[in-house]
Formats: C-alpha cells, structure tokens, sequence
C-alpha cells in the first residue's frame, strides 16, 4: 500500500500481521512467508494478542525491523508507516525498534522454529519463497537456542566453525552439519527447522540427511563436497556467544528527560530498586537495563510533541552512551506498559497507574478461594497456589546427624526453626498418584543441614522414580497448600528438634504469633518473649509457668480468634485465659518483662502485584546464568531438553525437560535470578523443581491451554525408522533417530545395539521418561 494513502484494515481472526518496504510502499506479506526477512528491507510487524492469557496487558506490539543492508529510503518509508499506524491504533500499543541478528525475544517469538535471514532484497515479482522450487543451492547458518536463526552465506568450507550448525540446501536434498562443539538441543531445533523449511518451500518432498559424524556419513559427505569442494586444513573454532547474562540485564538506570528552552535535559534518577512512582504522567522518561535495552515511557499527559521524538531521542541516548546501534528499543506508554518493563519495578500496580488520573485508591482484590473447582480448573489452582484443600496423605521427616528421622504423625505440625524438614503430600489427580516434597529449611539450620536436605531429597526423588515435585520452602514464606496440609495447626518453636522431631527442653516463658483467618493461611510462629513483640492487629498467645494467655488485639477478627483456639490446642494443655487488648492483668506484663511500646496503627490489606507470568529458557555461560524469555508462550515451548524458569511473581518454577542432565543446577539457577532480579525480590520466594510428565495444576493452569497425555507413548522405533521419507515425522522422534552414539549412550546409560534388543514395552518406557514421545 501507498504509505500516503489510508492505512490497511486488521483482520480481528489474526494475530500477526507483516509488511515489507518495497518501492517506498508498505506491502503485506503473505501468510506462508512469516519468518523470512531480506537484508535489503525494512519490515513493520504488529502482533495483536487473541487469547487472554497470551497477553501482555491488554497492549498490542508494534516492531519497526531495520536489514543490515537496508537504505536510507526504506527506513524512513516503514518509519512513517509505524508513526501513522500507531496513531491509528492509540495509547495501547507498545513500540519496538529491531535491528537484524539483535531482535528482541518478543519479536523473535513469534517466529517458530525460528527466523531466516535471506541474502538482498525481494525480487520485482513480490514473490516472497518459493514453493516446490528444486533449482536452489544455498547454504545456511543456524544458530541459537530456545530463539533459532538461519543466515545465507557464502557457499564454501570458509563459512564453517566447530560450534554451529549448518544446513546444505540443494533443493531436492538437504543436508543438515552438526558442528562437533554443538550441543543435542541445538542438533534438535536445527533439524526442527530443517524440517519446517522443507515443508514450507518443498512441500515436504525433499530428502534429509544428516551429518553429525563425518566418518560415519561418507555418502552425505560426498554429496557435500561436490558443492563444496574438498575441505583444505582443519574448521574455524567455534565463536563465543555473547549472550547478556541477568547480572548485567540488573544494572538498570532510570532517567528524566526534559527540555529546558531549547536544550534537551537527560537527568539521572534513579538506580534499583526502582518503584512506580517514579514515573509521573506529565513527563518523559528513558530507562537504561545496562545498555541491553532501552526503555522509553511516555507519560499520559506528556506532549505529541515528545511522542513523536521517541525514537529519535532512544537514538540520541545510545549515541550519546556510546551503545551500539542496533540496541533495542521499547516505547511504552502510560497504561499500556509491557511485562517486562513492569518487573523492573519493586512492585506494579494496574491501579495505582489508572487512578492516578482519577485521585483515588482501590482496596486490593483478592481471589476468593474455592478448593472445590480446583480439580476441574487448573488456572485456579495455578492462582491459589493450590493443588487440593490439603486433605491428602501426609509424611514429615526431620533432618537429624545428617539423615532423614520420621516424624511422629501426632507432631507432624510442630517444626523447629534450628532444623530443616521433608514433608511429602500424596494427592489423587487423573486418576493416579501425584507426589509433592516440600523441602522447609528453618533459620537457624546449619549450611550443612541444608545440603543433607537437598541430597535426602534426592534419595526420595529416585525411590519415586523420579515423579516428586520439589519445592524449596523457606520459614516464614510458606505457600498457602503447605499451610493447609497442617489444617492451621502448623506452629514454629524457636529451637532444635530432639531425636524423632521432638523439641529440646525449653524456656518456661514462651510468646507465640498466631497470623491466619482460615485453614489455608494460619501459622504460628515462636517470637521473643516481650511486650515489644506484639502487634494491635494479631493475635499472640503467652506460655507461662502456670498459665497460657491468648491475647487478642484491638484490629484482630472473628475469624482470626477462631484459629487462634485451634492453634492453642497444639502449643499448650494448659489453663486458658482470654486477654483483651488494654484489659491485661499485672502477671501479663511481668511475664513479658514490662511494658513497652509496640506496632498498634491498623495493617492495610496486602496488595497482590499486578504481574504476568513470564517463561524463560536457561543456560550457562562462564559460569552466569543466561535467559531467553519466550513471550506469549504455550505448552510447545517446552522441549525434552529443556530447563525452562516460570516466573509468577510469588513463585518460581524450574521445569525440568525429560533429557536434560542440567537438574542439579536448576534450583540454583532459581537462585540467582531472584538475587540478580532488579526488582530486588525476596530471596525467601518459593522455588518448584517440576519435571516432564508430572507438572501439577499450580503449573499446567498459567497455559492457556494444557495437554496432560502431550507426552504418552504413540510410536515404536520400527514405526519411525520404516516411515515414509515424505512424511514428516514428530519432532521427539526425530531428535532420537538423529542421536549419535556418544549422544545415545549419554542419555539412555547404553548403547544402540542394547536399546533395541530390548522388548519394544521397555523401549517405549525408557522413551517415555526421557521424554523422547
């Protein structure tokens, strides 16, 4: 289209729509093309989220992608598109500035199984690829991870390297090379590729082969040589990554930009942890994540004038900053910002940002818990933090002299704060067994418990064939199911459990905080015993010698004093006596050491962030954790090699591929993102190890959608092996047959020749564990 004429109508059915500069006019590209772009161009892509929970907010984005070799024309002339079609589809809409080979996980997510980078520019007939088109010889480098590109490069042995992958494309055969450097992921979402390319511009009639050892496939390898000629002297080592690790994405700087008459002020702010209202909507702002990214918000009342200097003024910034060109850039407006955007903040609230131009405050709204439906509705469960009302078979055991000891079932509530503790909940879902081990690591417990903790856990793990889910809980952040297991009779002592989880001898004098409304959300907790501890909104009870106090304070509820009779019950056989607040007998303050002033000011109700759950795939480089975030994500994006990292905000999730060998680092992994997280997050939040196969509905109900039999059995070996060569078989599959024999061996602990001597039952079951169905 002409981009001085009316803009294009968006058909509502899709959510991706992309246009090509092309003689100074925009020109859509068809459907079958997505995923190929021409150096030569410009591209502006806008993605329109469809499912509610694929969203980020309730904002549309917009991508401004820049060819290395793109001119002066065709930048201005897909510059004026963005600028009009954003006006066109108002504030809520979230701009991006891409640059090739350095787009955004947004954008590169988008694209599965991944972006071609394509050499030149678009032929005068428009024909974007060509399909059933045999007469072809290119070479293409593939490389990423979770995010995988392919560029066209010179035809020759020059282009190889040890590292990366390479795939031969001569139309009718394609031959796809495995660096010797590469990992199996990498082989598997290459070949992934490889497949998709074929289907798409062959119609899935081209043969594949693969190199993965050249000694093992001369014939392919001749085939290679004849286009490429013979290899002289040895391969090109294999380039470094240079991957932004989370240490340098948490170095963020928050500037102030304004004119001061005719100068343009760029004042710093602010550094982590940044907070909300920082941001006022009368202004501009530029947030810098370390030089990775640059952020620009535009305040809901700043001027047109300033809206319209956005990229120019990012432009300015990097310049002036010395960054690179190609950094990305992200325009967010006032309403409409991104997650991750969001997250850069200590808190976000949806509210606090709308009513900040109507002068009021909202009390927060909580979801109301209904155990009942969450059986049926996985995305209820995934809010409550909730498998079950908690009414499943229960076992504790107490970490003693380094080893698991059981706990009594008559104290399975009382843990102590010197100790660390294995508590394993059965539950029925789906008509099997379903197993979570909550590993609880008091505040005293020794660096020594810790590790016995994690390794007994492991112990555990294998008895159960690998099929717990592990969640890494620490004192005073428990979740609300490990709450409801106890049925709020869950106490905290402030000392070390004697043999068999009994506590040692104690002080005759004890102070207890009693926090909790219901079942789900009722703990008590062993304080210091003086008045300084109290607090007008709670309820504590006070052990003495002769007699037990239950002191209610002026702010506590009717609910709150219920659970508070079942707590003492737990805590002490004594004599009861109800203490109000202001009517304490002499004995009361005695017992506490006097009187002292404590908090008495009413406790405003906590409020819930207002955060999307993020997906990230993980990785190490030099010993960093390296993410890639996979934006409006699905059950798809969970591969057998896989470690991927869901963020909820008040949990954490490592979900932990069938082939992956990467297990033992992932708890850590957690780790060190929420102490690099610029945010400045708890390091006490929750982390979920989960594993292929056995994701329970706190996980499966942040998708969309969710198939539980996704990875069952369906194909033998001999199913695959004697396929068709036309028909393009399922990716697992694929990714086994390809395996060398030092992959093979690796995963499956023998060889090939063992495998399949196996019954075929056996295999299926190896297969199934691993994840290769």
């Amino acid at each position: 289209m002409d981009i001085s004429k009316g803009l294009p109508a968006i058909q509502s059915h899709r959510d991706l729509h992309i246009w090509i500069t092309e003689n100074q006019k925009m020109v859509p590209v068809p459907e079958g093309a997505y995923g190929n772009f021409f150096e030569e161009h410009c591209y502006v892509v806008l993605h329109v989220p469809q499912s509610p929970t694929a969203t980020q907010g309730a904002s549309s984005d917009l991508h401004y992608w820049v060819g290395k070799e793109a001119g002066a024309e065709a930048q201005g002339a897909a510059a004026t598109f963005v600028q009009r079609l954003q006006e066109e589809r108002g504030a809520l809409t979230v701009l991006h500035r891409e640059a090739q080979a350095h787009e955004s996980d947004c954008f590169r997510s988008y694209f599965r199984p991944g972006i071609i980078y394509r050499k030149g520019g678009l032929p005068s007939d428009l024909k974007h690829v060509e399909t059933n088109m045999f007469n072809i010889q290119r070479l293409l480098h593939i490389r990423g991870r979770k995010h995988v590109s392919a560029t066209e490069v010179e035809l020759s042995w020059n282009s190889f390297n040890k590292g990366d992958i390479f795939l031969l494309d001569l139309g009718k055969m394609m031959i796809q090379w495995n660096g010797p450097k590469t990992s199996i992921s990498e082989k598997a979402r290459g070949l992934a590729l490889t497949y998709s390319l074929r289907d798409r511009e062959r119609g899935g009639r081209a043969q594949i082969g693969v190199v993965d050892d050249e000694v093992k496939a001369p014939d392919l390898m001749q085939i290679m040589e004849s286009v490429l000629g013979r290899r002289v002297g040895s391969l090109h080592a294999a380039t470094p990554n240079k991957d932004i690790s989370q240490l340098q994405k948490a170095n963020i700087r928050l500037y102030h930009v304004y004119e001061k008459g005719k100068d343009l002020v760029v004042l710093e702010l602010a550094t982590p942890p940044l907070t909300q209202d920082l941001l006022q909507e009368e202004d501009f702002y530029i947030l810098d994540q370390g030089g990775f990214k640059i952020y620009v918000w535009q305040g809901r009342m700043s001027s047109l004038q300033e809206r319209k200097a956005a990229f120019s003024r990012a432009a300015g910034f990097i310049q002036a900053k010395g960054y690179p060109t190609y950094t990305n850039v992200e325009v967010v407006n006032d309403g409409a910002e991104s997650a991750a955007f969001k997250q850069l903040f200590q808190i976000w609230s949806e509210k606090r940002s709308r009513n900040r131009q109507l002068g009021r405050v909202d009390k927060p709204t909580h979801v109301k818990r209904d155990v009942v439906k969450l059986h049926s509705q996985p995305e209820l469960a995934a809010q409550l933090r909730m498998v079950d009302d908690g009414s499943g078979k229960v076992e504790v055991w107490c970490m003693q002299d380094l080893r698991r000891q059981p706990v009594d079932p008559k104290l399975h509530g009382k843990l102590c704060a010197g100790n660390c503790y294995l508590v394993l909940y059965t539950y029925q879902r789906l008509g099997r067994g379903q197993y979570i081990l909550y590993l609880w690591q008091g505040h005293q417990a020794t660096a020594d418990e810790i590790k016995a903790l994690n390794s007994n856990a492991e112990e555990l793990d294998a008895m159960y064939r690998g099929a717990l889910v592990q969640e890494h809980v620490t004192m005073g952040s428990e979740p609300p199911h490990f709450l409801a297991i106890f049925q709020g009779q869950l106490v905290v002592f402030q000392e070390r459990a004697g043999h068999h989880g009994r506590e040692q001898s104690a002080p005759t004098t004890r102070l207890f905080h009693v926090q909790g409304s219901d079942s789900y959300s009722t703990k008590t907790v062993e304080v210091p015993a003086r008045a300084s501890s109290l607090n007008s909104n709670d309820i504590f009870l006070l052990v003495t010698a002769g007699v037990c106090y239950l002191w209610f304070g002026k702010g506590c509820n009717g609910d709150q004093r219920e659970m508070a009779r079942v707590a003492v019950t737990v805590i002490s056989k004594k004599n009861e006596e109800t203490v109000l607040e202001g009517q304490e007998p002499p004995h009361f303050w005695e017992a506490l050491g006097g009187r002292a002033p404590y908090p008495s000011n009413k406790r405003l109700p906590e409020e819930v962030p207002s955060i999307q759950p993020r997906l990230f795939e993980c990785s190490s480089q030099m010993g960093c954790l390296v993410l890639a975030e996979v934006v409006f994500f699905s059950q798809e994006d969970l591969g057998p090699y896989d470690v991927m990292l869901l963020d909820t905000w008040q949990e954490i999730f490592l979900w932990l591929g069938g082939a992956t060998g990467a297990w033992k680092e992932a708890v850590a992994w957690g780790q060190e993102y929420l102490k690099a997280h610029p945010a400045g997050r708890s390091l006490a939040t929750p982390i979920v190890l989960v594993k292929q196969g056995h994701e329970p509905p706190t996980f499966t109900g942040w998708f969309f959608t969710w198939d539980p039999y996704k990875w069952t059995p369906d194909l033998s070996h001999k199913e695959v092996v004697e396929g068709s060569p036309g028909t393009a078989l399922p990716i697992s599959e694929i990714r086994a047959f390809y395996l060398s024999d030092s992959d093979f061996q690796d995963i499956f602990g023998k060889s090939k020749e063992e495998f399949y001597s196996m019954a075929t039952w056996r295999q299926r079951q190896e297969k199934k564990q691993l994840g290769f169905f």
